[in-house]
């Protein structure tokens, strides 16, 4: 046995080598855990004489064992498939994930809040709205009930924030796209959520930074009908020739399949072979996007790593009884290189 002290069950997985949500599961059953990992935690269970506060824990969970997951629109398939995820990690980690959707209405996600409240579920994984959301009663839901935001941030409620970085993600697009053709315009619509306000300022700043002029072209419409927007907007730009550049940075994957339907339909050629006179790339890696016609270049956000942070974070936020500060992290986005650009 080790002097060595072990504070909480976060650490005391990276101790042992097994994840946090199997650690977890291991206190809540040992019996469902498989034999050789059951024998790698009580080893290092052994070896460092670390006793979770169970108490505690058990405490917080005798009310339910329930997870609530929020996202802004399910039928989105990026929400649907970080949902997946997330889904899986909690029911590993012995909890009941259920998945909710705003619709895009404020109004819904308040609902769905006060809904959950009166569950009184062990904790919350909420994707918000963002600039549309009610930042008091997120506020006061992130104080009663253990919470961590994903996807989107609204800052300085106090809430643990598990995302993408975006000023890392959108530099490393642009530089792309202008060292292998002419630098890019930003095609974007009204920031919905945090997320679209960052990629606009990355975009900007990374164009200053290699020195060149930034061009935003803001379309017009509200909601999160992304697809449409692209459509209808991008094919009135294109039949104005109102584009600066041949080449189009949209603030997301689903703007930039709006945006190729349109170009088909105005005649205009998308690609990097010959005949082609724009190039299009979009942000976030949409399960479509590799389906698209040209396939979409783009930049994919890490799913596995945000849906498994995000549930350990909360997961050490409920053994903490709520109480405990757990810090965020923001993850890299890669580069995907395809027809479009």
């Amino acid at each position: 046995m080790t002097d060595q002290k072990i504070k909480n069950m976060e650490e005391f997985a990276a101790k042992s080598g097994v994840s946090r949500p199997t650690v977890s599961k291991y206190f809540n059953d040992p019996a469902s855990v498989r034999k050789t990992t059951r024998a790698r935690i009580e080893t290092a269970l052994e070896r460092y004489d670390f006793r979770p506060n169970v108490y505690a824990v058990n405490q917080n969970r005798r009310l339910t064992k329930n997870i609530g997951i929020v996202v802004p629109y399910v039928a989105d398939p990026f929400f649907a498939e970080i949902a997946r995820n997330i889904e899986k990690r909690c029911i590993d980690a012995g909890f009941s994930p259920s998945t909710y959707s705003s619709h895009g209405r404020p109004e819904q996600e308040v609902e769905i809040l006060d809904t959950l409240r009166s569950m009184r579920p062990a904790g919350v994984l909420l994707a918000p709205l963002g600039r549309a959301s009610d930042r008091k009663s997120i506020e006061a839901f992130c104080h009663d009930v253990p919470t961590v935001l994903f996807d989107s941030n609204i800052e300085d409620i106090g809430a643990t924030f598990i995302g993408s970085d975006n000023f890392q993600s959108v530099p490393l697009l642009v530089d792309y796209l202008c060292r292998t053709g002419e630098p890019p315009c930003f095609f974007e619509m009204a920031p919905v959520n945090p997320n679209a306000k960052k990629r606009r300022d990355a975009y900007l700043m990374a164009m200053n930074n290699l020195g060149h002029t930034p061009n935003v072209i803001r379309a017009s419409g509200e909601g999160w009908e992304f697809e449409n927007v692209g459509y209808s907007e991008g094919r009135r730009i294109l039949s104005e020739g109102a584009f600066p550049s041949q080449t189009i940075l949209c603030s997301n994957d689903r703007i930039a399949i709006g945006l190729l339907a349109a170009a088909y339909e105005t005649g205009v050629h998308v690609g990097i072979t010959e005949g082609c006179s724009l190039r299009v790339a979009g942000h976030d890696d949409h399960p479509f996007s590799k389906f698209t016609c040209p396939s979409l270049t783009t930049v994919a956000q890490d799913y596995a790593a945000i849906s498994e942070r995000s549930v350990e974070s909360l997961l050490a936020l409920i053994e903490g009884g709520g109480n405990d500060s757990v810090d965020g992290a923001l993850f890299k986005g890669q580069l995907v290189m395809r027809s479009s650009a």
